[in-house]
This record gives C-alpha cells, sequence and structure tokens, in this order.
C-alpha cells in the first residue's frame, strides 16, 4: 500500500460521506409521501413504487454489481455509480410526473447497488492492519446508519421551506465531493480469480422481482379482482423459480444456493427478513398518520419518529450487553416480542389517539429491532466458512432488501383494501386514491364529517396492516425458540451494534477475492 496515513483516511472520509447519502435516500423519502401525493397527483399504488422501485433496484442488482467490480475494477465501477447516483437524484428533484419519479429513483437504486458493496470491498485495500480495518469499517457503518434518523428530520425541513424535489438536491454536492476524494486517493483493486458474469440468472431474478412486486401493487390499487394484478403476480412467481432452478444448473451462479444449506445462515436471514417486514411497514404509514390524521406538518412528522431510533439504540445496547448472559435464542425471541408488542399496540390507535401512545409503541418496535436484528444477522454470518463470509453477507443483504420490497408492496396491500372498504359511500375518486388525497378533498369541502370518516378509514387500514405485522412477530417467537441456537460465542460487542443499521449496510467481505 503506496497511500500514507492521511491519503488513507481522507479516503476513507470520502466514502463515508458517499454512504451518507445512502442512508439518507432510505428514509428521506418517508416525509415527503404526502406531499408527493398532492403535487404529482399520486395514489397509493405510485406511492409504494416511489419506495419500492429504489429497494428493489437496489436488492435487484447489489450482487452483480459487485461482480463487475470484481471483474473490471473496484474503484471505476464505483466511481461510474458516484456520478449515476448524481444524475439520478437530478432527476429525482425535477421529475414532473409520478411515473418519471419513479424511473429516477429506479436508477438512483441501481447506483446506490454498486456503491454499497464496492465501496466497502475497498477497505482492506486501505486499511491492512485489523485493527485499522476494525476502526474504518466502524466509522463506514456508522456513516450511513446517520443517515436513517437524519432523512426524515432533514427531509421535513425542505418540504417545510422549499420544495420536495429539494430532498434529492442534497445528494448532488455530496457525491461530487465524494467522487473527487475516491478518484485521487482510492486505489484501483479488482479481484484475480475471475468469474464469469451470470446474465441470464441476473435477468431472471430482476423480472420476477419486478412481477411479484407490480402483482401485489396494483392488486392493491385495483382491488383483489383485478387480473392483471394477478397474472403478474402469477408470472413472477414463475420466473423466480426459474431462476432458482438455473442457479442449482449453471457452474457460476449469481448465488450460492448451497449457502441455505448451513442451519445458522438458514434461520438467521429467516429472521433477518421477519424483522425487516415490521421497519418498512412502519415507514410507509406512521409518516402518512402523522400528517393526514394528526395534521403536523413534514418536519414534524420527521421528529416524531425519533422514539424509534431512539428504541433502536436502547434495544442494540441492551443486546450488546445481555447476549453474552441470555445467547442468541433468547435475544432474538425477546426482540421479536418487543417488535410484537409494539406493533399490536400501534393497531389499537385511533384518530383520537395522542401522540404520546404513539412514541411509545414506534420505540417498542425500534427496542424490538435493536434487539433482534443484530443478532439474527450475527447467527447468519457466523455459521459461515470464511471463504464464503463474502458471499453469504452479500446475499443476506439482498434477501433483506428483497424483503422490504415485498413488505410494502404486501402491506401496502393490505392497507388500501381495508381503507376502500372502510370509505363506504366515499369509495369513489379522488378519495379513495390516498388518504391524502382523501384529507385534501375533505378540507377542500369543509365538512368536518367527510374529514373524520376518512381519518378513521385510514387509521382501521393502518391497524389491520399493524396486526398482521404483530402476528408474524408473535408466530416467529415460538420458531425462534425452537430452531435457533443457545449461544453465538463469536459475536462480539463491537458487531453486534453497528449490524442494528444493517438496512443500509454491506457485506463485510463482499468481493474482496
Amino acid at each position: 500500500m503506496n497511500t500514507d496515513s492521511t491519503r488513507r483516511w481522507l479516503a476513507l472520509g470520502a466514502l463515508a460521506v458517499a454512504m451518507l447519502t445512502i442512508g439518507l435516500d432510505m428514509t428521506v423519502l418517508t416525509v415527503a409521501l404526502p406531499t408527493l401525493a398532492v403535487d404529482l397527483n399520486a395514489n397509493n399504488g405510485a406511492l409504494q413504487w416511489f419506495s419500492t422501485s429504489y429497494t428493489l433496484a437496489l436488492a435487484a442488482v447489489m450482487l452483480p454489481a459487485g461482480a463487475l467490480g470484481d471483474r473490471y475494477g473496484r474503484k471505476k465501477i464505483l466511481l461510474a455509480a458516484l456520478v449515476l447516483f448524481g444524475v439520478a437524484s437530478l432527476a429525482c428533484a425535477f421529475a414532473a410526473t409520478a411515473g418519471q419519479l419513479i424511473a429516477a429513483r429506479v436508477v438512483l437504486g441501481v447506483a446506490a447497488a454498486a456503491m454499497m458493496p464496492l465501496s466497502l470491498a475497498v477497505l482492506p485495500v486501505l486499511f491492512a492492519s485489523p485493527v485499522e480495518r476494525a476502526r474504518a469499517t466502524n466509522i463506514w457503518i456508522t456513516s450511513t446508519a446517520l443517515g436513517l434518523p437524519l432523512g426524515p428530520i432533514l427531509g421535513g425541513w425542505l418540504i417545510d421551506n422549499f420544495w420536495w424535489g429539494s430532498v434529492f438536491l442534497i445528494n448532488v454536492p455530496m457525491v461530487v465531493l465524494g467522487a473527487v476524494a475516491v478518484a485521487g486517493l482510492v486505489p484501483e483493486s479488482r479481484n484475480p480469480d475471475l468469474r464469469p458474469l451470470d446474465l441470464p440468472g441476473t435477468v431472471l431474478s430482476v423480472v420476477g422481482m419486478l412481477g411479484v412486486t407490480y402483482g401485489f401493487i396494483r392488486l392493491g390499487d385495483e382491488g383483489w379482482g383485478n387480473g392483471l394484478g394477478w397474472g403478474a403476480l402469477i408470472a413472477g412467481a414463475i420466473v423466480l423459480m426459474l431462476f432458482l432452478g438455473w442457479q442449482r444448473r449453471t457452474a457460476f451462479p449469481l448465488i450460492d444456493l448451497g449457502l441455505f444449506a448451513s442451519r445458522g445462515f438458514r434461520w438467521g436471514a429467516v429472521f433477518a427478513v421477519l424483522i425487516t417486514f415490521g421497519l418498512f411497514g412502519l415507514f410507509f404509514t406512521v409518516p402518512q398518520y402523522y400528517q393526514a390524521v394528526l395534521g403536523t406538518d413534514a418536519l414534524g412528522s420527521g421528529l416524531r419518529l425519533l422514539p424509534m431510533i431512539g428504541g433502536l439504540l436502547v434495544g442494540s445496547r441492551l443486546g450488546d450487553r445481555l447476549l453474552p448472559k441470555l445467547g442468541a435464542r433468547l435475544m432474538v425471541a425477546a426482540g421479536l416480542v418487543a417488535l410484537a408488542l409494539g406493533l399490536g399496540l400501534g393497531a389499537l390507535t385511533s384518530i383520537g389517539t395522542e401522540y404520546w401512545f404513539t412514541a411509545v409503541w414506534i420505540g417498542l418496535v425500534g427496542a424490538g429491532m435493536g434487539l433482534g436484528l443484530p443478532v439474527s444477522m450475527a447467527v447468519a454470518m457466523d455459521d459461515l466458512e470464511v471463504a464464503r463470509a463474502g458471499m453469504g453477507s452479500a446475499l443476506l443483504q439482498a434477501l433483506r432488501q428483497a424483503a422490504g420490497t415485498i413488505a410494502v408492496a404486501l402491506l401496502g396491500t393490505v392497507l388500501a383494501t381495508v381503507y376502500r372498504s372502510e370509505l363506504g359511500d366515499l369509495n369513489v375518486d379522488p378519495i379513495n386514491d390516498s388518504v391524502n388525497s382523501g384529507v385534501a378533498v375533505a378540507k377542500s369541502t369543509g365538512e368536518a364529517g367527510m374529514l373524520e370518516h376518512v381519518q378513521s378509514a385510514f387509521v382501521s387500514g393502518m391497524g389491520a396492516m399493524l396486526w398482521v405485522c404483530a402476528a408474524i412477530s408473535a408466530v416467529a417467537v415460538a420458531l425462534a425458540l425452537w430452531v435457533l441456537p443457545r449461544r453465538s460465542a463469536a459475536v462480539g460487542a463491537d458487531e453486534a451494534v453497528p449490524a442494528v443499521f444493517a438496512d443500509v449496510d454491506a457485506p463485510e467481505s463482499t468481493h474482496v477475492g
């Protein structure tokens, strides 16, 4: 390594800035959804796609993007991804229709999918010392984690003071700074053990996920009797089965299905996916509840999400201390209990509920994730051979991103179905498009009864969705007590805390070779 100490840490700073933008983009849009519903005339289906398109592209492209970096050079692909991220951010900011915004968000997700694994893959090149590498990795993870709480707060302030496109413009100077620093400070690296790219597998995985997700969203938008929705859902499921079959036959698969033969990896992945479900459902509905029912502005919605972040931090710290004493099985089960309790309390919310009650239950949800998610991730990774840790971590991240995509689609369908059912005679355009449209119509007419009816219908839909999440968490408690090991000795205190932010986390050794 020819770079001196100053250059190495400056390079890390550049990577941290770039990762902060991804963390911001994970949550910054949550407070903008109500505004987008009105300004872009977006219905529930479009609102779901604003979030889903980004996470779908992120999950689908992460593995092939890492393979491209291995083959053609990580610095080269990382620089291209940074430039693409900046261009896509500009396209998002100035989108004039819902379709344009969705398309730009897809490109944004593709760029982020390359930035995440490749930025982490260059750390071993920059830092040869295990101690320095551990410190650098913690800084990298912290930078991505900071974006989660900052996203809703910064996004809310920007929307209140400027226009919704400003939440994307903040990405541009950050990625420019990151690109300049990466170009000048980060050395090129690639994997000398070249593997052919699995192009058929990549295409099948992307097409299959698109079909399944579009099917769920179409059914939520048009109703369960919609033929196109069912057709897309079934076609997507068939393509995903073809993808799995291809992965078993090809000599150089996109994913190693043999990883699931490992008991720890299999069940750790299952619980990481289940816990992810609640996070995406909460982020999709709670900001809309704050603005449409409680009447807060965008910044107020962001600030009111802080109890969840506080719960995450408290839960992760408790998990750090209790894991050596209680072991993996009880820790994951405890996290799921807190998750189920919080979501169940949330399902009892009504239009007259005070904010303190909401703060309590979203704090419980955050604590449940903080307790259970790091241990689930550690259980999955601890059971893998060192040689397979990179691919296993990449696969685990892709699974969680895919789970988030399906969660938004499926839970959004539950919410929309109940909302329209509860509207009764008000189930007409544009009221049935979304609660934000319904509230706007009610306020324009000045009819207090209509406003209360629309808000009550939305809260009923939110409650049904949260009951689904709570039930899944409750069933998972018994499953965790049955299948997980008592202890996971390899999990250290320093590893457990950062992993709570694995929503924006990349594999710890992906594609280093």
